[in-house]
């Protein structure tokens, strides 16, 4: 075990600032309680940062992220900063590359007391996590596409490297999965090999990879049906894998099953660094009054705590990452401090003290 985790942490844009600050309180507050110590480093990154100095990801913040345990980024981009091409400043997508950060883990988790827009039948359980490949498919030529008057067109790319990492961490998921009892021990890659070339690849690498893991099983679905299944019988899922395009669509979805962007948290991970951040974008319309909501950055730490404490063998980390998921869903389940876009009234602070409440009664 470490001395001291170095954890990166780039405030973000829009209400970005406004949501870590009480993550970062309640980290702190964990680890001052549990005997470990967490050293918050603040870098500039963002499209703010990119409107002040033309840098969007310096990169002196990105040997910052290349030096810490971990990264927890809040949310980037705003809508009125743009490169010249039109497309968004995405600090976020660059790390991902820079860091081949290949698994974008999305859980989707609907627990007993929280809204959905779902009538899910008695007894029944969603609790399953879609893996996004993050750094290649339809995003690998992001901001290089080739754009005449006549035509444009963008490269899907699909290695057989990355593919390979994708699913091995796919399957040891699952497998670490059923042996928590939160699954079945099963893995379904979601496709469009019916159409395209490169989808019959993946699925191809898919195939082999499971021949390691005969413990779990495996299953084929095409992205449309998959859509359809998410609304219909979203409780007969483990873990699923996908391209990247198909991922970012799919984990919206997702969010939406749960109630909303506000209660979905994230992960990028490779095989030595990770970033956590909310799937939500930075809301500039809210900013600076105190309204946003922190669940999903707060979920996002948890996952955080969760991950260095299984890569570093350390048990306060992993039960605190545990501990602080649970109080958050709590809060979400009790319905009585939520922010505005669930329905509630409580302020980004009321929000983010009934976290620390819940914390502190288990």
């Amino acid at each position: 075990m470490k001395d001291v985790y170095r954890i990166a942490v780039f405030q973000g844009d829009g209400i970005g600032p406004e949501i870590m600050q009480p993550t970062v309180e309640i980290l702190g507050q964990l680890a001052n309680q549990n005997g470990y110590n967490l050293s918050f480093v603040d870098y500039p990154a963002g499209a703010a940062h990119f409107a002040n100095t033309g840098e969007a990801l310096p990169a002196t913040s990105l040997q910052g992220a290349k030096d810490s345990d971990a990264i927890l980024l809040s949310a980037m981009g705003l809508p009125s900063v743009r490169y010249d091409d039109g497309t968004e400043i995405s600090p976020q997508i660059d790390l991902r590359k820079a860091l081949n950060l290949f698994a974008g883990v999305r859980p989707v988790r609907i627990f007993p007391g929280q809204k959905t827009p779902l009538s899910l039948p008695a007894g029944r359980e969603v609790d399953f996590v879609l893996i996004r490949e993050s750094t290649e498919g339809l995003f690998h030529t992001q901001g290089c596409g080739e754009v005449t008057e006549e035509e444009a067109r963008e490269t899907l790319l699909i290695t057989r490297k990355t593919s390979e990492l994708l699913f091995d961490f796919a399957f040891n998921l699952a497998r670490d999965r059923k042996e928590a009892g939160r699954g079945p021990g099963r893995v379904t890659c979601v496709d469009k090999a019916n159409v395209f070339r490169a989808f019959a690849f993946f699925r191809e690498i898919f195939d082999e990879t499971a021949q390691q893991f005969p413990d779990l099983a495996r299953e084929h679905a095409y992205v449309d049906a998959m859509a359809l299944w998410f609304v219909q019988k979203p409780w007969d899922f483990d873990v699923l894998v996908t391209e990247n395009m198909f991922g970012d669509i799919l984990s919206d979805l997702g969010a939406g099953l749960m109630g909303g962007l506000g209660v979905a948290p994230s992960a990028d991970i490779g095989l030595y660094h990770a970033v956590f951040q909310p799937c939500h974008g930075s809301a500039p319309d809210i900013a600076g009054q105190g309204i946003a909501n922190p669940l999903a950055m707060i979920l996002s730490a948890a996952m955080m705590l969760e991950w260095l404490g299984m890569r570093h063998d350390h048990a306060s980390l992993t039960t605190d990452g545990v501990r602080l998921r649970e109080a958050a869903e709590k809060v979400i389940a009790k319905g009585e401090d939520l922010t505005g876009d669930l329905g509630g009234t409580a302020t980004t602070s009321q929000a983010a003290a009934a976290v620390t409440a819940a914390l502190a009664a288990t």
